[in-house]
C-alpha cells in the first residue's frame, strides 16, 4: 500500500478545484494512469493528486517506479525542482520551490558531497560552504533563467513559509494556494523572528495591511510631481510650467528604464536567449520610434 508523507506532499503547490477536476475527468477517460507514481521506500514523491483520485476509484489501473534517493532531503529538493519544471505555476509557487531547492541542495552540497565528490571531500571550512553554495545558486537561476540574486531572496521566502507553517499549521498551504497573499518582506520576517513571536507573525499574515491585493503602491517621486501638477491645475487660473512638465517626462523615462532593468535582472534570458532578446528589441521600437519621431519634429502618436 502506497503511503503519503505529509511534509513531501506540502512541497507541492495545490492544484485548483478546476484543476483537479479536470486531471480526475482524464483519468477516468483514459480508463488507467498513464504517468507512472514515483515512489520512494513506498512514501509518493510525485503522484500525490493521482493517487487521490485512485482512491476514489480503485478500479483504474496504474504503474509506480521506484526512484533512489539518500535521505528525506534529497526527495524535496526533488520534488521542488520537478514541480518547476512541468507546472503552470503562481508566481509565489515559484518563488517558494526555488528557495526550498536552493536550501536543500546547498546544504546537501556542503556536508553529503555531490555526484563528483565524496562526502570526505565536501566537508571543507567556511570558504569551501560559500563556493557550494554559490554553485548551487548559479545553476538553479540558470535552470529557471532567474537570476542568482532571485534566487538567493527566494530562500529567505521559503524558510519564512516554513517558519510561518511550522508556528500556524495550514499557513504554508493558504499563501501557496493564493488564499491569502502577504508581502514577502512580512514572510520573511516571521522566519527571522525569535521563535516565541512566530506565532503572532504568522496570523498577521492575514491581516488586509500586509495583503498585495488592495494594498496601496508607496507614492514615488513621479507620483509626487504628477499629483503636484494636477493641484497646480486645479488652483483658479492654475497653470503648469515648462520645468515641472519636464520633471514628468524625466520621471516616465526614469521609470521605463528602472522597470526594463527590474524584468532584465528577475528573468536574465531575455538578454542572453536570441529568441526573447529579439523580441524585446522588436518591443523597444515603439518608444524608439517615439523619439526618432520627437527628433524630426514630429508631434508624438
Amino acid at each position: 500500500m502506497l503511503k503519503i508523507d505529509p511534509e513531501f506532499a506540502d512541497q507541492i503547490p495545490p492544484l485548483t478545484e478546476e484543476e483537479y477536476q479536470q486531471l480526475e475527468a482524464n483519468i477516468l477517460s483514459d480508463g488507467e494512469v498513464i504517468n507512472p507514481i514515483i515512489i520512494w521506500n513506498g512514501v509518493i514523491v510525485d503522484g500525490h493528486n493521482r493517487f487521490r483520485i485512485l482512491e476514489q476509484h480503485p478500479e483504474i489501473p496504474y504503474k509506480t517506479f521506484e526512484k533512489k534517493f539518500s535521505d528525506r532531503s534529497e526527495v524535496i529538493a526533488w520534488i521542488c525542482k520537478n514541480q518547476l519544471g512541468r507546472r503552470n505555476l503562481t508566481a509565489d509557487q515559484r518563488t517558494y520551490l526555488i528557495g526550498k531547492q536552493y536550501a536543500l541542495e546547498k546544504q546537501t552540497d556542503s556536508f553529503k558531497g555531490n555526484q563528483y565528490t565524496l562526502g570526505s571531500e565536501s566537508g571543507g571550512g567556511q570558504n569551501d560552504h560559500h563556493q557550494k553554495a554559490g554553485k548551487a545558486a548559479e545553476r538553479i537561476a540558470r535552470e529557471n533563467h532567474v537570476s542568482e540574486k532571485y534566487v538567493r531572496r527566494a530562500e529567505h521566502y521559503a524558510k519564512g513559509v516554513d517558519a510561518a507553517d511550522e508556528a500556524v499549521p495550514g499557513t504554508r498551504s493558504e499563501i501557496l494556494s493564493g488564499k491569502i497573499c502577504p508581502v514577502h518582506s512580512a514572510v520573511q520576517e516571521v522566519a527571522q523572528a525569535p521563535p516565541e513571536e512566530r506565532e503572532m507573525l504568522a496570523n498577521h499574515l492575514r491581516d488586509p495591511e500586509v495583503q498585495r491585493r488592495g494594498r496601496k503602491r508607496p507614492e514615488s517621486h513621479e507620483d509626487r510631481i504628477m499629483r503636484k501638477i494636477a493641484e497646480d491645475m486645479d488652483k483658479p487660473g492654475g497653470q503648469v510650467s515648462g520645468t515641472s512638465m519636464l520633471d514628468s517626462i524625466r520621471g516616465v523615462a526614469a521609470t521605463m528604464i528602472r522597470g526594463s532593468n527590474r524584468c532584465f535582472e528577475m528573468f536574465p534570458a531575455l538578454l542572453t536567449e536570441r529568441s526573447y532578446r529579439e523580441q524585446v528589441i522588436a518591443i523597444m521600437q515603439e518608444p524608439k520610434n517615439y523619439i526618432i519621431n520627437l527628433e524630426a519634429g514630429g508631434i508624438p502618436q
